[in-house]
């Protein structure tokens, strides 16, 4: 069994993975300045017990690193992973500069690609099991993603350098992220990933229509729910003829992995769907079950 964090923090994303195994992954980071201090205190405890602690940077937006400092000076980030690149800024933040002390640091950084493999990331060993994570883009090669790093070093937009992050669970739900990937970028790689089905997808670029994932990788997914992230509503691609939940209304959604299912819990507890099963289980962690998703065979 695996927790899968989702947190509601505005312009921005973060979440933690408690996986079965004896480790820790957290994605990305932005930590409103309200909600720091509870925030770092979960992830000390969740991962407290945890052999292995991971952070992965889909890409080095601000919405996405922002209170990284505060989040490295707390935890201590010695697992650091992200797509090797030189993005730079006109006016770089704190956090940005951090970033690149981590991007930079030989001894701390594992950069992502297509396929690559780890120990403990999706390497089991006779002590450790595996975290179940797989690398789905970017192709080091491909001249577009080198087009989007170029884009990058010189001070333009980072959203298309960002990784594709899959998450399996055996017996469970497969879970996807894609950062801020933009949707002329995923056009032009298409035919160019191995899309999966999907349990759930973290919609890239907060749910975004500048984000909004291709028809084509749609189909392939068929994904039974898409996470919406936190927008202005007048900015959000709403996914319609799938199964939608947005943060913006239910605020954070905690995921708690079964044997072919995932159970769902949300902070708001007047949040309802009607496309969930309803298992009559408790609430968890000071949120409140709504229901029970099944999970694609495979």
């Amino acid at each position: 069994m695996s927790h899968v964090k989702s947190f509601a923090i505005g312009n921005g994303d973060m979440y933690y993975i408690r996986h079965g195994s004896d480790n820790f992954t957290i994605i990305d980071c932005s930590l409103p300045p309200e909600r720091i201090g509870s925030i770092l205190a979960e992830i000390s405890t969740q991962s407290e017990d945890k052999g292995i602690t991971r952070f992965v940077s889909t890409h080095p937006d601000q919405d996405h690193i922002g209170g990284l400092v505060e989040l490295d000076d707390h935890v201590g980030l010695h697992n650091f992973y992200c797509v090797k690149n030189a993005a730079t800024k006109k006016d770089p933040t704190a956090d940005f500069k951090r970033y690149c002390s981590l991007r930079d640091d030989t001894t701390k950084a594992f950069y992502l690609y297509k396929d690559c493999t780890r120990r403990w990331m999706n390497q089991s060993s006779e002590n450790r099991g595996s975290a179940g994570l797989n690398v789905l883009w970017p192709i080091t090669s491909d001249p577009d993603f080198k087009s989007a790093l170029a884009d990058a070093a010189a001070g333009m937009t980072p959203n298309n350098i960002s990784c594709i992050l899959q998450y399996t669970v055996v017996d469970g739900p497969r879970m996807l992220w894609m950062g801020d990937l933009e949707t002329d970028f995923m056009e032009k790689i298409e035919d160019k990933v191995d899309i999966p089905k999907v349990d759930v997808l973290f919609a890239p670029h907060h749910g975004r229509t500048s984000g909004k994932v291709p028809r084509a990788w749609l189909e392939l997914m068929d994904p039974g729910l898409v996470v919406i992230g936190e927008a202005p509503s007048e900015y959000l691609h709403y996914y319609a003829g799938y199964n939608t939940m947005t943060q913006n209304s239910c605020g954070d959604i905690l995921f708690v992995t079964g044997d072919k299912k995932v159970h769902i819990y949300v902070a708001d507890n007047a949040y309802s769907v009607n496309f969930l099963d309803d298992e009559g289980l408790d609430h968890e962690d000071g949120l409140y079950y709504i229901g029970t998703l099944g999970c694609h065979e495979r």
